[in-house]
């Protein structure tokens, strides 16, 4: 399998600015984008997309829930349950599989959004040293992870 390249690398990070951007009308600042070791630290709800045909592997979208509370407040939400929280990571984690798709084309296949609750660490699928996108919106961390290579 062939690695992914900076530019298609690079979709990830803008696909994360854009998000928070449309969103909430503020860009997250980047702090960092990396390769990861065997594992990366997560936050305490974890969206995960799996990847199939033209690549392979996953995304995870990984955010403590002060953050995603702030983000459904500003979408008018009432309900800030655990479930609510979790619904509201894997909706990250798909509309950012969803930009990938546009920019690395139809043969992409995305599963439907799994959520995790609790995740302390991401261990990588189909590449040694995934790639890490931390990100600070608020004051508040998140973590997006790229753990794919092309099918």
């Amino acid at each position: 399998m062939d690695a992914l390249t900076q530019a298609e690398l690079k979709l990830f990070v803008n696909a994360v600015r854009r998000y928070f951007e449309v969103t909430t009308a503020e860009a997250p600042h980047i702090t960092s984008a990396f390769l990861g070791h065997a594992d990366v630290t997560g936050h305490a709800f974890t969206g995960t997309v799996q990847f199939s045909g033209s690549f392979h592997g996953q995304v995870l979208v990984s955010m403590p829930g002060t953050l995603l509370r702030e983000l459904l407040v500003l979408q008018h939400a009432t309900d800030f349950s655990d479930a609510h929280l979790l619904d509201a990571v894997g909706e990250i984690a798909n509309t950012l599989a969803g930009n990938a798709r546009q920019v690395l084309g139809s043969g992409l296949h995305i599963s439907v959004p799994t959520t995790q609750q609790g995740l302390n660490s991401v261990l990588p699928q189909v590449r040694e040293r995934p790639y890490a996108i931390t990100l600070r919106w608020h004051h508040q961390p998140a973590l997006v992870v790229v753990d794919i290579t092309r099918g």
